[in-house]
């Protein structure tokens, strides 16, 4: 490869390389429109009106087709971007160029062309006070910064008597120098980087798009994200608010969002503040690349993670009423997943539901976890069909009895919060109905998010469903009003008679649910404090308690925990699922109330 010029550098147009790129995007743009065309113009309308070996042929054909436009779609954007990003990394090593030569200009130094500087002579005075003509030169550049002690017999090093001290000009001509060179071997890597990304990007003979040729797309999108990240990355708002990130994103052409979403996925799916159609293409794309990363990683936790999302996947590719949103993904922790089922900013209701304890990344958040905020969806859509439900497992929740702290429930409530305000930028109704709810160690992480200052984003109701506590005293702690806060417990539910510190330290945890209530006989304990403060179905607590089928007997398997798991689901606890309904869907003086603790 014949090594960049400093007049290359000097005289590169970067323009046209982003016109280029616009190019490959009209091409690309034009492959996803033909491929939608092919789709669900003919492919569709075949399928509904033909029925005959010679129609399954040809939806074959059409199928081949559609595929082959998917792939010119994805690989001519990947080409766009990383002709989008040569052109930004090249442009500040440009500019170190171009002003490096325009201070050779302004100094009278003369740039050669292979990069060498030469300088004038000058007149200088010698340690004895006579003046004398100093020699000029010419002096090459490195694009390494050396740290070197001044030469003897310079000003700057003392001098010795007889020795004619140093052109001021060199140092000034070196300097130059060192700064072309640096630039050159900058431009040069970004040149070189590119270029091996580039060639990566070519299709097979004959365009034969297989099932291995579109897995091949994740791998040129991975290199060209590897090349072009920094570029993609750099004005990524993320120590912003949500607000202001819906603003940077709103500010963005077209073009700019496709990359986003098509080769940096992760880096704007779980950005709050992002529209949901947005996060949930980005999510769509990132899925099989983070499931691949866990397929490569192995072992059980990566095992249990990637059988999950694969269960998501198999969600999103099925027909859903209402429809669902990927809106976060990610293997950090015990894993990450918010889903929504209807789309969050256009309907005037929305409620978002923090799980809790043992909730994780596993099949059974996919089988059981989320079709409670599906069942939730359907429930308030009844009730008014501008409505959407969210399951939110943002955060690491505990996974046993015995080591529920606050501190999980304290590193999530800023999360959940984040989220909820990136809700309210991105709502296109002017007032939105926003519901919260926590059900189980989720009820004490939405009560701590609504004990920080502001409260909970957008919150006009809090739901409270088999909580623990949530390390309030009284409901109007909630920032909501007592009469918006909620509360279903059933009393079966052993969740909701956690012992306060006190009993747990007299061995709860091994009695039992049957243990909490003769030890609070025994030992005088006020029957309306559990384990993170008061009951929230108590009567001190003064929320609006609504009625829930008691569930099976905790009796039947000691500490059987049947009663806490059937809030959210119609066949179980109906009752329970319909207040639940009511509340997200905006009609909560219709619920039915039952009797405090």
């Amino acid at each position: 490869m014949t090594a960049l010029t400093w007049q290359q550098l000097r005289d590169l147009k970067t323009s046209e390389l982003t016109e280029a790129g616009d190019s490959w995007h009209q091409v690309s743009n034009r492959s996803d429109a033909d491929r939608t065309r092919v789709d669900r113009a003919m492919s569709a309308k075949l399928r509904e009106t033909q029925e005959s070996q010679s129609a399954e042929a040809a939806l074959g054909r059409l199928k081949r087709l559609s595929r082959n436009f998917h792939y010119l779609h994805s690989e001519c954007g990947l080409v766009r971007t990383t002709l989008n990003g040569l052109a930004a990394d090249l442009a500040e090593p440009q500019t170190q160029l171009k002003n490096a030569l325009a201070d050779a200009s302004a100094q009278g130094l003369t740039v050669h062309e292979d990069g060498s500087v030469s300088y004038p002579a000058a007149e200088v005075t010698d340690l004895a006070g006579t003046a004398k003509q100093a020699p000029g030169g010419t002096v090459r550049g490195s694009a390494r910064l050396l740290l070197e002690a001044p030469p003897l017999g310079s000003p700057q090093g003392g001098g010795f008597p007889g020795f004619l001290p140093l052109n001021p000009n060199q140092a000034k001509a070196q300097s130059v120098a060192d700064r072309i060179a640096r630039a050159l071997r900058s431009a040069g890597e970004v040149d070189a980087r590119y270029a091996k990304t580039l060639s990566g990007l070519k299709a097979e003979k004959g365009l034969d798009v297989t099932e291995a040729t579109l897995k091949d797309v994740r791998q040129d999108t991975a290199d060209v994200r590897g090349t072009a990240g920094m570029y993609l990355g750099e004005d990524v708002p993320t120590d912003k608010s949500p607000a202001e990130r819906k603003k940077w994103w709103d500010g963005l052409t077209d073009e700019q969002r496709e990359e986003y979403l098509e080769v940096a996925p992760d880096l704007v799916g779980g950005l709050d503040g992002i529209p949901a159609t947005a996060r949930d293409e980005a999510n769509r794309t990132y899925l099989p690349i983070l499931m691949d990363e866990l397929a490569r990683e192995g072992g059980d936790d990566a095992k249990t993670k990637l059988d999950a999302l694969r269960g998501i996947q198999e969600k999103l590719n099925a027909p859903s009423d209402p429809p669902m949103f990927l809106l976060g993904i990610g293997d950090e922790g015990n894993g990450r997943a918010i889903v929504a089922y209807g789309n969050p900013d256009t309907s005037r209701n929305v409620s978002a539901y923090v799980p809790g304890l043992g909730t994780k990344l596993n099949q059974e958040f996919v089988d059981d976890t989320m079709k409670r905020a599906q069942d939730t969806a359907v429930g308030a859509r009844d009730v008014d069909p501008s409505s959407a439900a969210i399951i939110w497992l943002g955060y690491d929740a505990p996974q046993h009895v015995d080591v529920m702290t606050r501190g999980d429930a304290q590193r999530g409530a800023p999360a959940y919060n984040e989220f909820m305000a990136g809700l309210s930028a991105t709502n296109q109704n002017a007032d939105p109905h926003v519901t919260a709810i926590g059900h189980s160690y989720g009820s004490l992480t939405v009560g701590t998010a609504a004990q920080q200052s502001g409260g909970i984003p957008g919150a006009d109701d809090i739901i409270l469903l088999g909580s623990p506590g949530v390390d309030a005293q009284k409901a109007e702690e909630l920032g909501v009003g007592k009469d918006h806060v909620f509360v279903g417990a059933a009393d079966n539910d052993p969740v909701t008679h956690l012992p306060t510190k006190g009993e747990a330290a007299m061995g709860w945890l091994t009695s039992g649910p049957l243990g909490v209530l003769v030890s609070r006989d025994l030992f005088d304990i006020g029957d309306d404090d559990v384990y993170f403060g008061k009951d929230p179905a108590s009567e001190a607590f003064d929320a609006r308690r609504f009625k829930v089928d008691d569930g099976p007997a905790m009796f039947r398997e000691l500490g059987g925990f049947d009663a806490h798991s059937q809030y959210f689901t119609p066949d179980l606890d109906r009752q329970s699922a319909e207040n639940i309904a009511l509340i997200v869907g905006g009609r909560s003086e219709a619920i039915t109330t039952e009797e405090h603790r």
